[in-house]
């Protein structure tokens, strides 16, 4: 089965993508994770990405499919993926067509999360990431704090901000999102795979409740 996360920077797009991974087997597969491990490790791809992400703006269309398209012949994604952060553009979405065509798949679900833009510049800058790699849990320092401040609860491991998690960058980040990405909705929306939710604490509906939906509603 193939998922795709849509929706603005801090809908909360990769906490229900590790949710559904939990109920449903399916890897959860994040560009963001794949740009910002080669930026730490100062490949020539993470500076390329860097150069890109820093200012709050898109990596290339081509880098980002080619990454994709070599993730999905790995072994551990045959049986199902969850795509955070991919596709973001129109083409992009169309080259992931044309690959799972060759490879007799279909995108399964596309699943639309929206939130108030106040509350995801709230929400983005009080966010916080386990530093180990193999976790990745994230909080927030204001509606999920960590048991111990600044210590992951589940390994232990030192909690970090990420460099582009702030109110200047993020704006950025949901003007380009709606210019170059929200088109993608209308796209998946006339194949009949979307389904849109809001992740919002106004209406108390957050990222938990859209994933077990999801999980009851693929399991019946």
């Amino acid at each position: 089965m193939i998922i795709i996360m849509l929706g603005a920077p801090g809908t909360g797009k990769g906490t229900v993508a590790a949710l559904l991974e939990g109920e449903l087997g399916y890897k959860q597969v994040s560009t963001g994770d794949i740009f910002r491990k080669n930026i730490q490790e100062g490949t020539e791809l993470g500076k390329l990405a860097d150069s890109y992400i820093s200012k709050g703006q898109l990596v290339p269309d081509d880098v980002t499919i080619n990454i994709v398209a070599s993730r999905l012949e790995e072994p551990d994604v045959q049986e199902g993926i969850i795509l955070d952060g991919f596709p973001r553009t129109v083409a992009q979405a169309e080259a992931l067509d044309d690959i799972l065509a060759k490879k007799g798949k279909k995108v399964d679900m596309v699943l639309n999360l929206t939130t108030p833009e106040e509350e995801i510049i709230e929400r983005v800058v009080s966010r916080r990431i386990c530093s180990n790699q193999q976790c990745k849990t994230v909080y927030n320092v204001v509606m999920n704090p960590p048991k111990q401040e600044g210590i992951c609860d589940k390994c232990g491991a030192k909690l970090v901000q990420r460099q582009d998690d702030n109110e200047e960058t993020i704006k950025s980040r949901i003007a380009t999102y709606m210019e170059q990405t929200s088109p993608l909705v209308e796209y998946y929306q006339n194949k009949g795979v979307l389904r849109t939710e809001e992740v919002s604490q106004r209406i108390n509906h957050l990222g938990k409740d859209v994933a077990d939906e999801v999980v009851r509603d693929i399991n019946k």
